[in-house]
């Protein structure tokens, strides 16, 4: 036996639970012992049976920091095209996401703008060494067939004044 509904939920309650987090804005200066720049490949679409037939994918970029005792602080989510032409950054002021807090950017599907080969950059930094999760989820349909996959971001450079301070010790 199956119970159907033709009432539409109720919206409030949606956008509650929907309710995006807003982002804590960092007061100071960008200037931490550690930073790094990590390149989140992103897929807004992908190709499907031919070069002529595009699937496409809505994309969420996910920044964790997985830190319980340290904030994370986040300079720069850019968003760049195939071509590597700079589309848009997502934060207009350096951010900081709380110990074991996430944020996540979305690419619309309708938004054509990034193609295949798009990507983020993201730079963040912080006080004392961590490791905080960078990835994106693209999701998509052909009819009622759905594709789902992730990519990981990989650091592009880094500075770590705090293990540039230790070598210097130990060479002294």
């Amino acid at each position: 036996m199956a119970f159907v509904s033709c009432e539409r939920p109720n919206k409030t309650l949606l956008q509650q639970e929907n309710a995006r987090i807003e982002p804590n804005i960092l007061e100071h200066s960008f200037n931490f012992p550690i930073e790094e720049e990590v390149y989140i490949p992103i897929y807004s679409d992908i190709y499907c049976r031919t070069r002529n037939f595009k699937v496409l994918l809505t994309a969420t970029l996910s920044i964790r920091n997985t830190s319980r005792t340290e904030e994370l602080y986040v300079k720069e989510v850019g968003y760049y095209d195939s071509a590597g032409n700079f589309i848009r950054n997502y934060v207009e002021k350096p951010i900081y996401l709380n110990t074991l807090e996430t944020i996540d950017f979305v690419i619309d599907e309708e938004d054509l703008s990034g193609g295949s080969g798009a990507k983020f950059l993201v730079t963040w930094g912080s006080k004392k060494p961590t490791r905080p999760i960078i990835q994106a989820v693209m999701l998509g349909h052909i009819g009622q067939q759905g594709v789902t996959f992730t990519t990981q971001g990989e650091t592009i450079s880094q500075k770590n004044e705090l293990e540039d301070k230790n070598k210097a010790d130990i060479e002294k």
